[in-house]
């Protein structure tokens, strides 16, 4: 097939396959993800998250100023905060979501007008290898990524605990009816009171990607890959207050003072589909013997999924990587290393790193295996709140999670075959597994992929 033909019917396959893929999907709720979560946190109809619908008295304005609005996140920096690092981490944890080497199968260049074999084996997985497609020709596939998140910073995903504290209220006249100095926190003594809360999330996520990888020269490829997303929410949540003292309750979800309800609970669902972040990637291959080769790969993802919707990032994300690889028989080690920088103000940018080797056991047969790392450059943007320290009626602290103040390093295994049934056709197979547990992460990643070469 002549090239511009094989170019053209290539192009055409991985329209249609996109378009089969984005008319299949199921239709969006109408309410996002995101605001599913905040679900977990609302206990009254139509309220703000934390609102205590039932405290305060409506006859005394002190009161009223004092109670139901001061434990809100916007009232209080440190309940914002522990809303809004749950569902950060989730959207920078989609994301992320990895993306498969961008050359499979063998890889040629041209002598004399003559395709010469570059490579014996199919490549790695989640690795890059130097090897380039070859000038004319083409890779398509279509991939699928499947996972369920189970930890954030190593705290399982069904116990998260959070502890809520109240606004340190201030206004005109509060020293005076209190009997006390309210710039300490603790005065009233009210703002003793917290809100233990118990949080289970559960989001599945599968990702259906079609890719296209074209060979421009004997040195230069161009990929583009275009995800289709669907994440799958449930939540459920539980809410304990907890009064400091006396006879009475300051704060309760409904009921009175003198018989308050001091407890509520809620659940959450809901999922959507749609495009996720497209990547546009490009590769040169810089040096090439018959013992080592080296390239660089530019990675492009663009905001293109529903932030809201925990389908993309809903920031740009670029990244370059070195790539070096050596040969040895059927026997081929490879390294990469990169940056990735995060255009968003809630995701650090990474230093790439991915050691590993693929293997041709047989003809038609690669075993691949990698350890793959994204190491956080600077302090963590999913900030947590400092320990709260209470000042009256005598000197204490809190911590209000037990999520981890740790860095959100990403350490994975990788481990995959890839299979050729029939002559330039590779099925994909591999499993990706943590080895660390930075960030938000699921206990495997399984990815399977099927590849055609023109």
């Amino acid at each position: 097939m002549p090239s511009r033909a094989r170019t053209t019917a290539v192009v055409r396959s991985i329209a249609l396959a996109t378009t089969l893929l984005v008319g299949l999907a199921p239709s969006v709720h109408a309410q996002t993800l995101r605001r599913r979560i905040s679900d977990l946190f609302i206990f009254g109809e139509g309220q703000e998250p934390l609102f205590l619908a039932g405290s305060g008295d409506p006859n005394n304005p002190v009161a009223l100023q004092a109670h139901g609005m001061h434990f809100i996140p916007s009232a209080s920096a440190e309940n914002s905060a522990l809303i809004s690092t749950i569902s950060d981490a989730l959207g920078a944890s989609i994301s992320s979501i990895p993306i498969g080497s961008t050359s499979g199968s063998e890889s040629f260049h041209f002598v004399g007008g003559v395709p010469v074999r570059t490579s014996t084996s199919a490549g790695p997985i989640f690795a890059e290898r130097a090897q380039t497609l070859g000038r004319g020709r083409a890779l398509v596939g279509i991939s699928r990524t499947g996972f369920e998140f189970a930890t954030l910073r190593g705290v399982d995903m069904n116990n998260i605990q959070l502890t809520f504290t109240h606004q340190n209220v201030d206004f005109a006249g509060c020293d005076a009816a209190f009997g006390g100095d309210c710039t300490k926190y603790g005065i009233p003594s009210f703002e003793n009171d917290v809100m233990d809360f118990r949080l289970s999330m559960k989001l599945d996520v599968s990702v259906t990607s079609t890719y296209l990888t074209y060979g421009v020269n004997d040195r230069f490829d161009v990929g583009l890959v275009i995800p289709i997303v669907h994440a799958d929410f449930r939540g459920e949540s539980f809410a304990q207050l907890v009064p400091f003292g006396g006879t009475t309750s300051a704060h309760y979800f409904s009921g009175t003072a003198a018989n308050p309800v001091l407890s509520a609970s809620r659940q959450s669902l809901g999922s959507s589909t749609g495009l996720g972040d497209v990547a546009l990637r490009a590769k040169v291959n810089l040096r090439e013997t018959s013992e080592a080769s080296v390239a660089v790969l530019f990675d492009a993802r663009f905001p293109t999924g529903n932030e809201d919707d925990l389908l993309g990032g809903g920031k740009f994300a670029g990244s370059a990587l070195a790539i070096i690889d050596a040969h040895y028989g059927d026997f081929s080690p490879h390294a990469n290393v990169g940056y990735l920088h995060h255009a968003g103000d809630r995701q650090n940018d990474a230093v790439l790193g991915t050691v590993g080797f693929d293997h041709r056991m047989r003809d038609n047969v690669t075993l691949a295996a990698d350890l793959v790392s994204e190491l956080q450059v600077g302090g963590s943007k999913l900030i947590l709140p400092e320990v709260v320290t209470y000042e009256s009626p005598f000197r204490r602290s809190l911590n209000p999670t037990n999520i981890p103040e740790i860095a959100d390093d990403i350490v994975n295994g990788s481990f995959g075959v890839k299979v050729a049934p029939a002559r330039r056709t590779i099925i994909v197979l591999n499993a990706l597994f943590p080895l660390n547990r930075g960030g938000m992460r699921p206990n495997l990643v399984y990815y399977a992929a099927l590849e055609h070469t023109f």
